[in-house]
């Protein structure tokens, strides 16, 4: 009975709870949720971009951004509802009031009064929003008041009550009063904590026993119990200190349940903003930052930006930085020489008189501040280094210089100038450059810098003349590589230069000169007068002339007149004669104690006469007997074009008979025939061939012709048709003969060596009491010696080998070829005579000859132990009796026939 009890009673409750759903479902009224607002803020002078408060807005649809408009112009209302400071606000007397309203929406007639608050002591009482639609905007005004870093009150109405919302079946909406604005909680709050942020509570706990829990990153997950909430009354706390640098926002859950698996209320999203406090000092980007300025920089011209950064929230006042510079060092010439902009921290120069020759650097000390420069502060350093501007101009050593120079010498170094620059040394406004400026219209003259930048170095571009001008007077000034950087004078120096003259040689006139004579000139006859003129006027010199160069011997010159005469004959055929033209080097020189001496190049072209007849190039053919081929023998001559082709050609004497000549069709080549059945054999033909002028020439051709038939010419056992067969038979016999002649002996020479092994004469074998070493002639007809005794000896000493044998590593000569011209066989046996002289290849041989073993000991004593007789009285005339090799020993020693002669 009692449990059916409390069945009916538990369906009551979920009736009207799910009535009570739908009525408040069925009764939302679009517009703003709230009737008026107020917000209070610790601060008098509100900054741009200031946040003042967030105001809801609904047209009972899902969406959740609106067109919002501020009746003050310097709020700014965001399409979520966020309230923004637009400029500077000051809140005089406590307090600003404004109205937001929406636009294009049908009840853009509606208003929400809003009021901000400056207080400073205020205390906040929760009650005070009460009609706020379930505390929403109660949320908000603590959110204000949190923000200001006051301590909340410790009753029970200072924190607002979150109730949870009730879900309802379907796709019914939910309430938007159900859903929890983010509560806001700032960072470094005082506490005490653990500190109590807000209450939720579910419908429920009237009836129902509710176990209240957290969910989510700051909750039951990293970082741990950052929050908590007491599972009995839904108080929620936070239990340190929060930075908002570390983590903005925090996300989290909270649950109602009847029990650890049994849901009371759907879970509720808990949002916690953290708020920004000014606890983080600016930082610059570096400790120090470096750069550098010009010396010649004008005023308010930017030198660098430095930059720092805040960790603080963006857009904020914590953000909000300022530069200044709070000390210069050197103060020099001006405490006050550079400013930066405070805002974008760009230093710039404030005054004149930067000069890197007296104060070189500068250090600054700069500093940073948040609040827009009230707040908290960081410092560093700005070293500017003052680099060197071309604010001063170089200046001659000297401003006159004096050189010489001999005249036609190019590219002559004939003097150095030398200048000064107060400029940081090195540098482009340091380093000079020089210019001509007057004086040298014909680019005569050239001036370079030097390798240190100081100096300048003036040269002869062209040789001077010093018939044409002896002096010359030159204005050169000094810049720098880089443009001055103020107005500065230019230096200038003036060089004379002095031309000295020296002996020039004489000059052709034209340097090369062409004529045209015909190749057959006569010798002794004049060619033209070549002659030069002398540039040196003052010094009146005789010129003379000489050949200097002629290749082929064919020229003479008169030394006086430079008349060219003709010596030898010339000849245009010459391989020395290029393109008909025949070139010849000529000198002319003064009588100068030191000649100098001028060239000038003869060039004559030679005009052709017909002085050459033709030949025929071929020399020799080799032709059948039976069905010979035709040959065709080319014609060539030396002459040109004009006394050349067309050629024609007869056969002479004994040629007639057995050949026929004719030319071709183009008058160029010989067509010749053999009509004769002649037996193999070499035969000469004679042919007498003809130039178109009549000039002609025989010429002798050798003719082999072989027993064979047709154009393939094949000459097999050809035998000279001139001798008999029996004679030919006789001297073959005669060679065999020879060749077993030859066999036999050498057989019988290598018998002889086999049987005899002594290897040479035995020491005491003695004859006529005269020792015998070898055999270099024959020796007397009575002395019977075996020469292959020597060869065994030579056997026997492997050590000992003979090298005459010919060169292997030595290059033979080129021999040349016979002419096929006769007229040339002159120079092919002189070229080859030279070359069979000169041959290393031809005995005999510069190479070792070993003659072995000469004997083992003599009887005899050396030979140095013979002296003469100190009496004078010895008797030689034995030696007559030892046969006529010793009479002219005898009597060189003994008197006789010299004593006759005395």
């Amino acid at each position: 009975m009692g449990a059916a009890r409390l069945a009916v009673f538990t369906v009551l409750i979920v009736f009207f709870q799910t009535t009570a759903s739908v009525s408040a479902e069925e009764s939302c009224v679009p517009g703003f949720q709230t009737e008026k607002l107020t917000f209070t803020h610790t601060r008098k002078t509100l900054s741009r971009n200031h946040r003042l408060g967030k105001v809801n807005f609904s047209d009972c649809t899902d969406r959740t951004r609106f067109l919002l408009v501020s009746s003050d112009r310097r709020v700014r209302v965001e399409t979520d509802g966020t309230l923004m400071v637009k400029r500077p606000v000051n809140i005089h007397h406590g307090q600003w009031e404004f109205s937001i309203s929406p636009v294009n929406s049908k009840l853009r007639n509606a208003k929400l009064p809003v009021t901000v608050l400056y207080g400073g002591k205020h205390h906040w009482n929760g009650r005070q929003h009460g009609e706020h639609h379930h505390g929403d905007h109660g949320l908000e005004s603590n959110r204000n008041h949190l923000a200001g870093g006051e301590s909340a009150p410790k009753t029970e109405d200072a924190v607002p009550v979150i109730y949870f919302p009730k879900s309802t079946k379907g796709l019914r909406r939910r309430k938007r009063g159900w859903v929890v604005p983010p509560i806001s909680f700032s960072e470094n709050h005082r506490g005490p904590y653990p500190f109590k942020l807000i209450t939720i509570r579910s419908d429920e706990d009237t009836l129902k026993k509710i176990i209240y829990s957290l969910t989510g990153p700051g909750a039951s997950e990293d970082p741990k119990n950052l929050f908590t909430v007491d599972k009995n009354t839904g108080d929620l706390v936070v239990t340190e200190r929060l930075d908002r640098e570390k983590q903005a926002i925090y996300k989290f859950q909270g649950h109602a349940n009847l029990s650890s698996t049994v849901r009371a209320e759907e879970p509720m999203d808990i949002i916690i903003n953290v708020i920004d406090q000014n606890d983080n000092n600016p930082v610059f980007t570096q400790d120090t930052y470096l750069g550098d300025v010009a010396e010649a920089s004008p005023k308010n011209f930017e030198v660098l930006k430095i930059a720092a950064t805040d960790a603080d929230e963006e857009n904020t006042d914590n953000t909000e930085l300022r530069y200044r510079i709070l000390s210069q060092n050197p103060e020099l010439p001006n405490q006050s020489m550079f400013r930066i902009n405070s805002v974008t921290g760009g230093i710039l120069i404030n005054a004149e008189g930067l000069d890197r020759e007296k104060y070189p650097q500068y250090t600054l000390e700069v500093q940073v501040a948040d609040l827009s420069g009230n707040g908290l502060t960081g410092n560093a350093k700005v070293i500017l280094t003052i680099t060197d501007s071309n604010d001063n101009a170089p200046v001659f050593s000297d401003s006159s210089y004096e050189a010489s120079v001999e005249e036609n010498k190019a590219g002559i170094q004939i003097a150095k100038l030398f200048v000064t620059d107060g400029d940081e040394p090195h540098s482009p406004a340091w380093n000079a450059k020089f210019t001509i400026v007057n004086g040298n219209r014909d680019g005569l003259f050239s001036v370079k810098t030097g390798p240190n930048k100081q100096e300048g170095f003036l040269s002869t571009a062209k040789g001077l003349d010093f018939e044409k001008t002896s002096t010359h007077t030159l204005l050169i000034t000094a810049e720098n590589e880089v443009p001055f950087a103020i107005q500065l004078p230019t230096a200038t120096a003036t060089v004379v230069v002095t031309v000295k003259d020296v002996n020039e040689a004489p000059i052709f006139d034209p340097a090369e000169k062409l004529i045209s004579k015909r190749e057959d000139v006569e010798v002794d006859s004049d060619l033209v007068q070549y002659i030069a003129s002398d540039p040196d006027l003052a010094r009146k010199q005789k010129v003379m002339y000489r050949i200097l160069r002629d290749p082929a011997g064919w020229l003479a010159v008169n030394k006086d007149t430079g008349v060219i005469k003709v010596k030898s004959p010339m000849d245009r055929e010459s391989t020395l004669v290029k393109d008909d033209k025949y070139t010849a080097l000529i000198g002319a020189y003064d009588n100068d104690d030191i000649p100098a001496t001028g060239t000038g190049t003869l060039v004559i072209k030679l005009e052709d006469v017909n002085d050459n007849a033709p030949t025929i190039e071929e020399r020799s053919f080799t032709v059948c007997n039976k069905e010979p081929a035709p040959q065709l023998l080319a014609v060539t001559d030396r002459d040109g074009q004009g006394f050349a082709a067309p050629y024609s050609v007869t056969l002479q004497g004994m040629s007639k008979a057995n050949w026929t000549a004719k030319m071709n069709g183009t008058k160029t080549a010989i067509i010749l025939n053999l009509v004769a059945d002649l037996p193999p054999a070499d035969y000469t033909v004679i042919m007498m061939v003809s130039d178109n002028q009549g000039l002609e020439q025989a010429s002798t051709i050798e003719a082999s012709v072989c027993d064979c038939t047709g154009e393939e010419v094949h000459c097999k056992g050809r035998v000279a048709g001139s001798t008999d067969l029996p004679i030919i038979l006789g001297i073959l016999g005669a060679i065999l003969l020879l060749l077993m002649l030859v066999l036999l002996l050498l057989l019988f020479a290598r018998r002889r060596r086999g049987e005899k092994q002594e290897p040479l004469l035995q020491d005491n074998d003695t004859r006529d009491n005269i020792y015998y070493y070898d055999e270099e002639g024959g020796g007397e007809d009575d002395q019977d010696y075996d020469l292959s005794v020597l060869h065994r000896g030579l056997d026997n000493r492997p050590e000992v080998f003979r090298n005459d044998v010919v060169p292997s590593f030595m290059p033979a000569p080129q021999y040349q070829p016979r002419p096929a011209n006769p007229e040339e066989i002159g120079n092919f046996i002189d070229h080859n005579l030279k070359a069979a002289d000169n041959d290393p290849t031809a005995p005999p041989y510069d190479s070792l000859l070993v003659f072995d073993y000469e004997g083992g000991g003599s009887d005899a004593g050396s030979l140095s132990s013979l002296n003469s007789s100190s009496s004078g009285d010895q008797d030689y005339d034995c030696l007559n009796e030892w046969g006529p090799r010793f009479r002219k020993l005898a009597d060189m020693y003994g008197g006789g026939e010299d004593d006759e002669m005395l």
